[in-house]
């Protein structure tokens, strides 16, 4: 009995340490993980802290992972619908339509509903599309993307937002990645509301005063996530979250009405 009695408590003791081993190694998908690349070890403790709790404000990490297709159109004027799964886009411009993927950078360009078959023309306006989402996805999504590849993010204090409420600032530097990666960006956290509520930018990251600095705005729950459209006095429109959407999005050059897929 004395034998069984020191086996079962082994058993219990191995048992005991098994679960307090599982419970201390993270759960995949859990928190905020950094993006490959990220300058973990140049960035602050106490960004990356303010950085988790703006993710959780805004719907968590996996949720945002699980948003698949996001579509919006920057200031009114030019429209992405974008998989953020395969890296499929569309864009439209005007008369013009880009359907590519932002991986491989390759794809079709229409304009006036003329394909181009020459490489040159095909290759500027691919570029085009590239670039446009670069900027335009920044300007949709920054929040989710404060912990990206190539980004050094450091806490510089408190400070007030230009609506007189208390924030907390952080700023974004930039390393190979990117078309502009010598931009420098001091964003706002509403340290109640722990989203970003305003931002200020700046051309260059030895520059002393920023070029801009408005405010983000109206933020709206879309699926599992929020997004912000007002940026100061202009507004994305068009903006939506997509559980599916068909492939003729991406593959058809003929006009979409995205409201057919709420």
């Amino acid at each position: 009995m004395g034998m069984q009695a020191n086996n079962m408590t082994r058993r219990s003791s191995v048992l005991i340490a098994a679960v307090l081993f599982l419970m201390s190694v993270p759960c995949a998908g859990k928190g905020n993980p950094p993006v490959a690349g990220f300058n973990t070890a140049g960035s602050d403790a106490r960004a990356i802290e303010i950085a988790d709790q703006v993710m959780r404000a805004m719907g968590g990490r996996e949720n945002w992972d699980a948003t698949r297709f996001l579509a919006w159109k920057f200031f009114g004027r030019r429209l992405h619908v974008w998989d953020k799964l395969t890296g499929d886009l569309r864009f439209e411009e005007k008369d013009l339509v880009v359907l590519m993927n932002i991986h491989t950078r390759e794809g079709r360009v229409w304009k006036g509903g003329v394909l181009f078959t020459q490489q040159d023309s095909t290759a500027k306006y691919l570029k085009r599309g590239y670039r446009a989402w670069i900027n335009d996805s920044y300007w949709l999504a920054m929040p989710y993307k404060l912990k990206d590849s190539g980004v050094t993010l450091k806490f510089s204090g408190e400070g007030k937002m230009e609506n007189g409420r208390d924030a907390h600032i952080l700023t974004l530097t930039f390393e190979n990645v990117g078309v502009t990666p010598q931009n420098k960006y001091d964003v706002y956290v509403d340290k109640e509301r722990l989203l970003v509520e305003e931002w200020a930018f700046y051309r260059n990251a030895e520059d002393e005063e920023p070029r801009f600095r408005n405010s983000w705005t109206n933020w709206v729950r879309h699926g599992n996530i929020l997004l912000s459209a007002e940026r100061g006095k202009r507004a994305h429109s068009e903006v939506g979250v997509y559980g599916t959407l068909p492939r003729t999005v991406f593959e058809n050059p003929d006009p979409v009405d995205l409201k057919s897929y709420k």
